[in-house]
């Protein structure tokens, strides 16, 4: 199952030339998830992926650079003749949120469902769930997400099966369901021919934060952390005034977590992205800070480790 991240917007509060404002799209096997949705957001869609459908929207919290990018995305998949409902999850206070966009969003020709969540709030999907955790940031409602795969079945071993008299076929197929089949010396249960089970892949989006246990729980071994860095060090009384983490926060976030990515978002126009990963690097070394249309791949475990694609989605959507 592939698992992918596109940065669709990286920067700060106010956007530059390089930099949009936040956004990112997870992409597992054929489904989309969109995290917050900051103004220009399909304009992005547009100049890499195209106009993506999303299947879900969530949002961390309510800023206009986490959300103003709602109306126009909602209004042009309404133009374009979607169908399919969507999905919109968010801390409390979402309704509030779009009964002011409902004067610019209009009448839509599809189903659009709002769905407030906190940290006791898991929504299942077949295979993983989205875990919504608190943010610590300077609005009481703010949402971080970890998107967290279920485990997965140990390798068959046909070796084994063979062993065991177990004919190929229906019964191996069996086995791998986690069945008990008859094989010729006699019963034989998945225990005896599968390894053990494996790890899925975690994601974790914290939105804007101050640094927080909320956020090491939720990305503990985690394969990637996206994680707030507005300030360097020097800024720190900054940060914590308005709900923010510096750059060496957030990386000694991701060490205490043991994650195996940090990538670095939400960093100021102020500041030269290079002297950023240096800055985040003492602290913990496997960390990158992904430029607009910047892709991250997430293999699964025993394939190899996560890793970024400079430019990714931008080069992927010129193929199609």
């Amino acid at each position: 199952m592939d698992l992918a991240v596109t940065f669709l917007g990286t920067g700060g509060s106010v956007p530059s030339a390089r930099r949009s404002t936040a956004s990112v799209l997870v992409a597992r096997g054929g489904e989309r998830l969109l995290f917050d949705c900051g103004e220009g957001t399909q304009r992005q869609m547009q100049r890499s992926l195209g106009l993506v459908q999303a299947d879900e929207i969530y949002l961390t919290h309510f800023h206009a650079d986490h959300v103003l990018g709602l109306p126009g995305l909602l209004k042009t998949y309404d133009l374009t003749d979607r169908q399919a409902p969507l999905k919109v999850y968010g801390p409390p206070g979402l309704s509030e949120l779009f009964q002011v966009f409902s004067p610019l969003i209009g009448r839509l020709g599809f189903s659009l469902d709002l769905i407030e969540v906190g940290p006791a709030d898991a929504i299942e999907h077949d295979g993983y769930e989205v875990r919504p955790f608190e943010a610590s940031h300077r609005t009481t409602r703010a949402n971080g997400y970890a998107l967290v795969e279920a485990e997965r079945p140990g390798r068959f071993d046909p070796a084994a099966a063979a062993a065991a008299g177990v004919p190929e076929g229906p019964a191996y197929a069996a086995l791998q369901r986690g069945e008990t089949v008859e094989g010729e010396t006699g019963t034989v249960t998945p225990d005896e021919v599968m390894g053990a089970s494996r790890p899925g892949r975690t994601i974790v989006i914290t939105g804007d934060t101050a640094p927080s246990p909320a956020t090491v729980s939720a990305a503990a071994d985690a394969d990637l952390l996206i994680h707030d860095a507005s300030f360097a060090e020097e800024e720190v009384r900054r940060a914590a005034e308005t709900g923010h983490s510096t750059v060496a926060q957030a990386a000694g976030i991701a060490a205490e977590a043991h994650v195996k990515l940090l990538a670095l978002v939400h960093i100021s126009s102020r500041y030269h992205v290079g002297k950023v990963i240096e800055e985040a690097k003492e602290v913990f070394e496997p960390t990158v800070a992904p430029k607009d249309f910047d892709l991250i791949e997430l293999p699964f475990p025993e394939r190899g480790e996560p890793h970024l694609i400079p430019n990714g989605a931008a080069d992927r959507g010129g193929d199609g």
